[in-house]
C-alpha cells in the first residue's frame, strides 16, 4: 500500500517549450529574431496578462527597436523568439484583473506554462543578480539573459536554483502526517519541506528536516518526482517516507506550528473541497493544484 507513484506530471513540469539554447550565444541571430518576436510583460509582482489558456504577449518591435540589456530569451515557439521582460507597471486586462503564476498556471497550456515559469525563475535571479558575487562590481546580462558578466573582472555567472525537499511523510498504511506553519490561517494543511543545505543530499536533507520541523524519524525515503517553484527560484523535489505514528511530535525549527496524522479518508474528502481558497467548514484544507504538494498528496490518496 505504500509503494504509490505520482499519478500526474506536477504541473509546472509539463513545459513542451523549445529552449533553443544554441541561439543563446548568438547576439546577431537574436537580434534578426526580435522584429517578429513575442515579448511577455512582467510586473513587479510576477504578474501577466493572460488570454484564455495562453499568455497574453506583445510584438516585440512596439517594445524597442532590438533586444533590451533586460530582456531574457526564453526559447522559440514555431517560427517566432519567444523573449519576456521586467516593467515598473501593467496594465490589468479588460477585467482589471492580472495573473499570478501560483494562480494561473494550473490553467495554461503546456508551453505557455512553461514559458511563465521560466521568464519568472530567470527575472527573479536577474533582480538579485545586478551585481558579481566574486567581486563585488556591477554586472551586466549576457546570452540572451541566461549569464552575467563581471564588468571589473569578467567573471561569468549563470541563474542561481536553489534546491528544496518536499516529503510525504506516511505510516506504511492509511495515515499521513500533514502539517501547518505559524504564518498560514488555521486548517491549511500541506506536506514537510525544507531547503537542501551545503554538502548534503536530497535523502539526507529529507531526514533531517523531517526530524526538525516535526520530530520524526523517517525511513524507506523513496523519490517522487521535482518540479521547478521560481519563488523567487526554487526547485522542488518530492519524496515519500515512513513514519511511526506513535512517536511523539516536536516542533524544533520553529517553523511549524501544528501537525496532525489525518487518515487517507480525511484527506479525500478535503480534495474534494477543492484547496486553501475554500470557505468550506472543514478541518483539512490541502494546497492548489499547481503546487507539488497537491500532485503527491493526491496520488497518495488514490492509492489502495
Amino acid at each position: 500500500m505504500s509503494d504509490f507513484e505520482l499519478i500526474e506530471m506536477p504541473r509546472l513540469s509539463r513545459s513542451t517549450l523549445d529552449r533553443a539554447a544554441e541561439l543563446r550565444g548568438n547576439p546577431e541571430v537574436l537580434k534578426e529574431g526580435w522584429p517578429t518576436a513575442k515579448l511577455l510583460r512582467v510586473n513587479r509582482r510576477g504578474q501577466v496578462r493572460v488570454a484564455g489558456a495562453d499568455l497574453d504577449f506583445d510584438d516585440a518591435i512596439e517594445f524597442a527597436a532590438e533586444p533590451p540589456g533586460n530582456a531574457v530569451f526564453l526559447g522559440v515557439d514555431g517560427n517566432r523568439h519567444i523573449w519576456a521582460v521586467r516593467v515598473p507597471e501593467l496594465e490589468p486586462e479588460p477585467d482589471g484583473k492580472l495573473h499570478d503564476l501560483r494562480i494561473v498556471g494550473a490553467q495554461l497550456d503546456d508551453t505557455s506554462a512553461g514559458i511563465l515559469t521560466t521568464a519568472i525563475a530567470l527575472l527573479n535571479w536577474h533582480d538579485s543578480a545586478a551585481h558579481s558575487s566574486l567581486d563585488g562590481g556591477t554586472s551586466t546580462a549576457a546570452n540572451g539573459g541566461w549569464s552575467r558578466i563581471s564588468a571589473t573582472l569578467g567573471h561569468e555567472e549563470f541563474p542561481r536554483t536553489d534546491p528544496a525537499v518536499i516529503c510525504l511523510v506516511h505510516d506504511g498504511g492509511d495515515r499521513v502526517l500533514l502539517a501547518r506553519q505559524h504564518s498560514w490561517p488555521e486548517r491549511m494543511f500541506s506536506i514537510l519541506a525544507g531547503f537542501v543545505e551545503a554538502g548534503e543530499s536530497f535523502e539526507a536533507c529529507v531526514a533531517r528536516e523531517m526530524r526538525e520541523e516535526v520530530g520524526v524519524d523517517v525511513t524507506d525515503i523513496r523519490y517522487l518526482g521535482s518540479q521547478p517553484w521560481p519563488f523567487p527560484r526554487s526547485v522542488m523535489i518530492g519524496f515519500a517516507a515512513k513514519a511511526d505514528p506513535a512517536q511523539p511530535l516536536a516542533f524544533s525549527d520553529g517553523e511549524i506550528g501544528e501537525a496532525h496524522w489525518f487518515t487517507r479518508a480525511e484527506v479525500r474528502a478535503a480534495l474534494e473541497l477543492g484547496d486553501w481558497t475554500s470557505n468550506a467548514d472543514s478541518r483539512l484544507l490541502l494546497p492548489g493544484s499547481i503546487s507539488i504538494a497537491r500532485g503527491i498528496v493526491s496520488s497518495w490518496a488514490a492509492h489502495d
